[in-house]
């Protein structure tokens, strides 16, 4: 299983990113995926989740309305599309196959003035 997350980098209050995830080592289409993030002092906490097919989301609370998780089976590959970012939003975040209870190796996202 491997996982690679990219499209992290350093925003404004309020900007946009898309993050995105390429899996590979298994059968992308079959398993559900996750967004974690972790602030610094912080423990590790779910952003969002996505079934196999796409067909079911989840989000916290906190990115409910601004954050939108999607997925490309066809290109093995999980988005974050995160909009109207606020400075509680930076964190490194990070791309989790529950089933294999697998991590990336994760990409910072930093939001600030």
């Amino acid at each position: 299983v491997q996982l690679a997350e990219s499209g992290g980098g350093l925003v404004q209050p309020g900007g946009s990113l898309r993050l995105s995830c390429a899996a590979s080592g298994f059968t992308f289409s079959s398993y559900g995926m996750s967004w974690y993030r972790q602030a610094p002092g912080k423990e590790r906490e779910l952003v969002a989740y996505i079934s196999s097919v796409g067909g079911s989301t989840n989000y916290a609370d906190s990115v409910k309305g601004r954050f939108t998780i999607s997925r490309d089976n066809a290109k093995n590959t999980v988005y974050l599309q995160m909009n109207s970012l606020k400075p509680e939003d930076t964190a490194m975040y990070y791309c989790y196959v529950p089933w294999y209870n697998y991590w990336g190796q994760g990409t910072q996202v930093t939001v600030s003035s």
